[in-house]
């Protein structure tokens, strides 16, 4: 239970329930995130729009790179809710569950022997707990391991994308615990 009033999805009408219904539609009822900004619709709505588009960037990051930096800023902001459901959408593609432990235990230094995914999540660590730190060498290390500039967009934008709802769930007292592969996997809204 968050510490603010929230919209249900039964009493929420106009705006706000265009926005819950859009989310249901693929997830089956709207999230708990989703709620949290419930009060104000247009902040639902909005949330939605940017979490779809910063899921679907065409760049050429793996899923698997993609959710592990975002799985890396949100266990280095201590954020349960959003790295359970990254944790479950990683075994569902199919990261080992040697490397998911390896970041649960130090996302601040992975180190798996894979010099791009590594590099990945260096930058990722950097940018959620030292953004001022971040310098232009930090991207051409990036671009040795093969990232192109949208690849690099892509990846800056995960980790931005995660530290914000980090903030939005850990300041709105959102504790709970994913457990659900459907719940984790299926929260970004459909085309409109």
């Amino acid at each position: 239970m968050a510490w603010i009033d929230t919209v249900s999805w039964s009493d929420a009408d106009g705006r706000l329930r265009e926005a819950y219904d859009w989310q249901a539609a693929a997830l089956g009822e709207p999230a708990e995130f989703t709620m949290l900004g419930s009060l104000y619709p247009p902040i639902v709505e909005e949330r939605l729009r940017l979490y779809r588009a910063v899921e679907h960037c065409p760049s050429q990051l793996s899923a698997i790179e993609r959710q592990s930096a975002a799985l890396v800023t949100s266990r280095l902001n201590g954020t349960d809710h959003c790295a359970s459901g990254l944790r479950l959408k990683l075994e569902s593609l199919g990261l080992a569950t040697a490397v998911l432990d390896a970041i649960d235990a130090d996302p601040g230094s992975v180190n798996t022997g894979d010099g791009r995914f590594d590099a990945i999540c260096a930058y990722a660590a950097k940018l959620s707990q030292s953004p001022a730190a971040v310098v232009e060498d930090d991207l051409d290390s990036l671009r040795e391991h093969g990232l192109g500039d949208l690849d690099i967009l892509d990846l800056n934008n995960m980790v931005a994308y995660y530290a914000y709802i980090n903030r939005v769930v850990m300041g709105l007292g959102l504790r709970s615990v994913m457990t659900s592969t459907h719940e984790a996997t299926s929260a970004v809204p459909g085309e409109r």
